[in-house]
């Protein structure tokens, strides 16, 4: 798995091409700077290392959790079949031992319950995780629809104003 810095170098070597392009398209706006495009750009990109991150540490709480639940499990099985042996040879001996093994069920049923909730505890943070994944992607794609259609609109304003200037390029070189 990928530290966040290593997921935010790849991540900045995958976008310096298409930054590269917008600079070199030539459509900043007149009101803004490169350099404040530079600062957004870098504040964009801080979020999405956060957020990468979070969702690293997000998936990393999973796993371990799943191994705990999992290992616990594990244990419960065999515990449970430790006991289901020692049952079949308390039921061969004589009352005594019935105190103890009333004990034991005690002690499985009491760790029955505390599987339960662990279980379903799983179950809704991998449901939260899912969703909230879900989340950004639908986020990332109308991201990536908006900016299209920020790319179509300066294309047509630029031609417009080209058009425009060569109009009033004709006229002034009618009145020469």
């Amino acid at each position: 798995m990928a530290t966040p810095k290593q997921s935010y170098e790849q991540q900045q070597q995958q976008q310096q091409p298409n930054v590269q392009r917008v600079r070199n398209s030539g459509m900043i706006n007149s009101n803004q700077s490169p350099m404040r495009d530079d600062k957004e750009e870098e504040m964009s990109r801080s979020a999405l290392a956060m957020f990468r991150a979070k969702e690293e540490e997000i998936e990393r709480r999973k796993v371990e959790v799943r191994d705990k639940v999992h290992a616990y499990l594990g244990r419960v099985e065999e515990e449970t079949k430790r006991l289901a042996e020692i049952r079949e040879e308390l039921e061969g001996l004589t009352d005594p031992l019935r105190k103890e093994v009333a004990i034991v069920r005690k002690k499985i049923d009491s760790v029955n319950k505390e599987l339960k909730p662990l279980g379903q505890t799983c179950q809704r943070k991998e449901r939260e995780y899912k969703e909230a994944l879900d989340a950004f992607n639908e986020k990332n794609k109308e991201k990536a629809q908006l900016v299209t259609k920020l790319m179509e609109l300066v294309t047509e304003s630029e031609k417009l104003r080209m058009k425009k200037l060569e109009e009033l390029s004709k006229n002034v070189d009618t009145l020469h």
